[in-house]
């Protein structure tokens, strides 16, 4: 029988947590006031399983079989039994959340985990009713609950070591992603970078006489998903002034500071839930007045404001941070964090922004945290400066970003055979740091001198779904420069001495296509999708992709593929020349590292060094002159030592052992 999870409140997170739960395969029972707000959830619930049965991301069947999980109740009481955890999703008031975790303790089982989806408030807090809080924690799902991914745990003063690694673990078992947040802040970490922003936001209208719809169309043309005012409306306006005043309360002042947003709110402007907020709402969609096109606003603006935040976040011992990144990037939808803008930006620069926003504002939430201030921010942000004060939280540290960077390219060695394997999540993005680390596995394996051979393959079915767009680059020429660091280490690859092999399964697009057009001889799968989608991201291929793809079937069949973005199977590039061999799925990796053994064990390295030369010049060189270089290479061969042996193993009958020379 399945396991039960209990959700108090049936708004908007509260069904969606019960639809996350029971997709994963748990009976959850929802409690609310009354009957009238839980037919509405029920059939919020069966609407949006309705759009999955649409989309064919599950049956009908199944859609029954999931709406038969979900039960709906007035009875706390009978939410709680028999619950392993339950998950409170009422408005944002503190003591509503304080007298509801002290009935919970009351009605739950003993070892049932108590959380907390609030977004803002402390969990010590909360719990503070309680006679026992060590079982209590904060889970914070992010809106929708069903598609966004992040779930931020969040560790009370007194939440127990063995409550909080269980809730983590239970939240990477129903499909999404956890961080850390270790120690108990309001706002967590999203939440706490977003603070300050949202201020910034409100003086920009309230002080600074700037429009809403101008700011927003300058974030969508620097590739935000969504303008700052439009997601604020999104969110709810009454929600960010319930924030900003808590903040204020427990951050600093500076957060009461502005009343722009409190005017809108009570005006009953709240944003989508009520038609109206920056921006009339209609189906869905914000009716965004046409922007004037100018602003002197900069992202520079918002982004140090971030990254100021996330410093403070750091050096508070609240979150990691890689935890911290990744809490942005999947919290806010968006396609970087603030630790990688770090990475980007020198931290003078940084300061200097602060300075001028500082002086715009007069308000001290915007000053230098002190690791911009005394210049060691990018040390804090690596993991190399000293444990800041009041991170001793248990049984984890916040340690920096460590583990992010391990193991994301991995290679070992099968007698002659050198394999390197991407291993960057299930789609194995190529980035920075896999580039880096696949380099150090080129520089290895040149070292060791014993490879007569490499396989480049994928973990698991992907080979590479190619580069990670959520990168973040300052400007032209970084970008420029990440072009050719690609471009040097990709030829790297095809100037190696000894032959090199991909293993092409799954996705091999853009960059990852690149990363095999690099090797010698690319063995696929039938089922293989393989393409380059650049021009539709409003970019070209540029690790090589234009170079070596027409020189390798013609620019005839190059032009089709790159311009129009088509992707094709491993079978139809084997039909055009792209793929040298097919296997199975089941075959691939066996079939790829046979013919790596063969060559290591069998082929002598001086011809082939000299042969690939040869192949590689000829694109670029007339007939005349290749043969010319062919008949060269031919006189070389003969003075060497593996001439003889190859030619002396295959009079004797007996197995070559040739020695390079």
């Amino acid at each position: 029988m399945a396991e039960k999870i209990g959700v108090v409140g049936s708004g908007q997170m509260g069904h969606g947590i019960a639809e996350v739960f029971a997709l994963a395969g748990y009976n959850v029972t929802v409690s609310d006031v009354s009957f009238e707000i839980l037919t509405r959830a029920k059939s919020s619930v069966s609407a949006s399983l309705d759009r999955m049965v649409k989309s064919q991301k599950i049956t009908q069947q199944k859609k029954d079989e999931l709406m038969g999980m979900i039960s709906f109740t007035t009875s706390l009481k009978d939410c709680a039994a028999d619950s392993i955890l339950i998950v409170e999703a009422i408005p944002e008031v503190l003591e509503m959340k304080k007298n509801l975790f002290s009935s919970l303790e009351n009605f739950a089982p003993q070892d049932c985990i108590i959380a907390s989806n609030s977004s803002n408030i402390r969990i010590t807090e909360i719990a503070s009713s309680m006679k026992n809080p060590s079982r209590a924690l904060g889970l914070h799902f992010f809106n929708p609950p069903v598609v966004l991914k992040l779930v931020e745990v969040i560790r009370g003063e007194k939440t127990s070591d063995e409550v909080f690694e269980k809730a983590f673990e239970l939240v990477k078992k129903i499909g999404k992603v956890p961080i850390r947040v270790l120690k108990d802040s309001p706002g967590f970490v999203v939440n706490r970078v977003n603070a300050p922003e949202s201020l910034f936001f409100c003086l920009l209208v309230e002080k600074m006489g700037y429009r809403p719809e101008d700011v927003d169309a300058f974030a969508k043309g620097q590739g935000l998903p969504m303008g700052p005012y439009e997601l604020m409306d999104y969110v709810g306006l009454d929600t960010l002034v319930h924030s900003l005043d808590y903040f204020a309360k427990e951050l600093s002042p500076d957060y009461g500071s502005c009343k722009a947003f409190h005017n809108l709110v009570s005006q009953n402007r709240l944003g989508l839930k009520s038609g109206q907020g920056f921006y009339l709402w209609e189906n869905g969609k914000a009716k965004i007045p046409q922007p004037s096109g100018s602003t002197d606003l900069t992202l520079m603006d918002i982004l140090a404001i971030e990254v100021n935040e996330a410093s403070k976040i750091v050096e508070e011992g609240i979150a990691s941070p890689a935890d911290i990144e990744t809490g942005v990037k999947l919290g806010m939808n968006r396609p970087f964090g603030p630790i990688s803008v770090a990475e980007g930006l020198s931290v003078a620069e940084i300061r200097e922004k602060l300075g001028e926003i500082y002086r715009k504002t007069g308000l001290d939430v915007f000053k230098p945290s002190k690791s911009i201030e005394n210049g060691t921010m990018k040390d804090a942000f690596s993991g190399k400066a000293a444990k800041p004060k009041g991170a001793e939280t248990g049984i984890i540290t916040p340690a920096g970003p460590a583990p992010a960077g391990e193991g994301l390219v991995d290679l070992v060695f099968d007698g002659s055979v050198a394999i390197i394997r991407l291993s960057n999540g299930k789609n194995n993005l190529l980035n920075g740091q896999v580039l880096d680390q696949l380099e150090s596995a080129i520089v290895r394996v040149v070292q060791s001198g014993n490879a007569r051979s490499i396989l480049i393959e994928g973990s698991g079915e992907v080979f590479s779904a190619g580069a990670e767009l959520s990168q973040f680059f300052p400007g032209v020429v970084d970008f420029m420069n990440f072009s050719r660091r690609g471009q040097d280490l990709f030829e790297r690859i095809s100037s190696l001495r000894i032959p090199s092999i991909a293993a092409i399964d799954g996705y091999a697009l853009g960059g990852g296509f690149e990363l095999a057009l690099a090797c010698d001889i690319r063995i696929s799968t039938e089922r293989a999708k393989i393409g380059f989608p650049e021009v539709t991201r409003g970019i070209i291929p540029g690790w090589g992709g234009t170079q070596r793809l027409p020189r390798l079937i013609g620019e005839s069949l190059a032009s089709y593929l790159i311009l129009t973005a088509d992707r094709i199977t491993g079978k139809r590039a084997h039909e055009m020349g792209i793929v040298s061999l097919l296997a199975t799925p089941e075959t691939l990796k066996e079939t790829a590292l046979s013919i790596a053994r063969n060559i290591a064990e069998n082929c002598a390295p001086v011809s082939e060094r000299l042969a690939k030369e040869l192949i590689h010049s000829s694109l670029e060189s007339s007939l005349h002159v290749g043969l010319e270089k062919e008949a060269t290479a031919m006189g070389v061969l003969y003075g060497t030592d593996d001439i003889k042996e190859g030619v002396g193993a295959f009079l004797q009958k007996r197995k070559v052992e040739f020695k390079g020379k």
